[in-house]
């Protein structure tokens, strides 16, 4: 826990005067002044993190954690637990759509293993299993708070060897059958909201397994009472490993002042453990998408996020963020690379 709380108090708020400067050079660019709208925010962001006023990208990542969930045992999903494991496998091929986004977004996918409930190898893997995946939160918690730790830690230890390598962006991905359920799980609990309220298809499962994957995380809520506001009781009692993880990338991003594009609503879950942990990482974040995913819009207002993309995906492995990171380097392109009024000759406002 020591880790932690020293972590914690690492984080400090965006470069004030960083900020200011670059505000003034979006006033002196060759367009109305907030003509391009989100990206003028986006790019004052970006250069109070970076403490400089015209920030650039040198190097992109995409961090997939993958985990399994004992819940599935409930049939919460239209898919059966041994997909995780395939599926990390096709990431490691390069033949997941996190992989054809990376790569038009030119940035890394960062494949790791922190919970999977089988054994794979790969030389691109990232192994740091903390257990074979969660137990049934039906039935008991689904971590202790050691493994919570533990898996926090793995997103720090995971964001220091990429920031070592010059990664100065990052996305958040996963993968894991059964983490809708959880994500909705932490959802009702650190917002305290209903469950059918944050609890979508997930899969794609229909209305009568919609119904019954409800009443399963209503059953783990009831069960395992876990403190509201709370979120490292939250991820003890009816979390995951890949979201626990996560959770760490978010708070070690930030404590290094790297960036942070959330993907959808279960990065987007982690995103809000780290904001309830530490609210000053909303400065470090950006929402990359709006997921349909019925939850995610709830957790984007509690942080005060705007997403950058709607586009109607659902899918995960960090696919909107990946394209969001584009978004993001085009507002720091028209933000560096525009012309002042004066430079240009162009007359300015009267």
């Amino acid at each position: 826990m020591q880790f932690l709380t020293e972590l914690l108090a690492s984080i400090k708020g965006l470069d004030s005067a960083t900020c200011e400067q670059a505000w003034a050079r979006q006033a002196q660019l060759t367009k109305p002044a907030g003509s391009l709208g989100q990206l003028e925010a986006i790019a004052i962001q970006m250069a109070g993190i970076a403490s400089d006023a015209l920030p650039e990208i040198a190097r992109k990542a995409v961090v997939v954690m993958a985990a399994d969930h004992g819940v599935t045992a409930e049939g919460v999903s239209a898919y059966p637990a041994a997909v995780t494991p395939q599926m990390v496998q096709n990431f490691l091929r390069g033949g997941a759509a996190i992989n054809a986004l990376a790569r038009q977004a030119d940035a890394e996918v960062v494949v790791v293993d922190i919970g999977v409930a089988a054994d794979i190898e790969h030389p691109r893997l990232i192994s740091r299993k903390v257990a074979y995946g969660t137990a049934n939160m039906a039935k008991g918690a689904s971590m202790t708070r050691e493994q919570v730790l533990a898996a926090i830690q793995v997103g720090v230890e995971v964001v220091d060897e990429l920031a070592q390598r010059g990664v100065d962006l990052l996305a958040t991905g996963e993968m894991g059958i059964g983490n809708t359920s959880a994500a909705s799980a932490i959802t009702a609990v650190l917002l305290d909201l209903p469950v059918e309220k944050v609890t979508g298809r997930g899969t794609g499962i229909d209305d009568e397994q919609l119904a019954h994957k409800v009443a399963i995380i209503e059953r783990a809520i009831a069960l395992n009472q876990p403190k509201v506001g709370d979120a490292l009781d939250a991820l003890v009692k009816v979390g995951g490993l890949e979201i626990a993880g996560l959770a760490g990338v978010v708070l070690a991003a930030a404590a290094r002042r790297i960036p942070v594009v959330l993907d959808g609503f279960i990065s987007s879950a982690a995103g809000l453990v780290a904001y309830m942990l530490c609210p000053v990482v909303r400065d470090y974040l950006f929402a990359g998408h709006i997921s349909v995913e019925k939850g995610h819009r709830f957790i984007l207002e509690r942080i005060g996020l705007r997403p950058l993309l709607d586009l109607g995906l659902r899918l995960g492995e960090g696919t909107g963020a990946a394209l969001a990171m584009q978004v993001i380097e085009a507002a720091l392109r028209a933000h560096r690379e525009m012309a002042t009024f004066a430079e240009a000759g162009v007359s300015e406002k009267e």
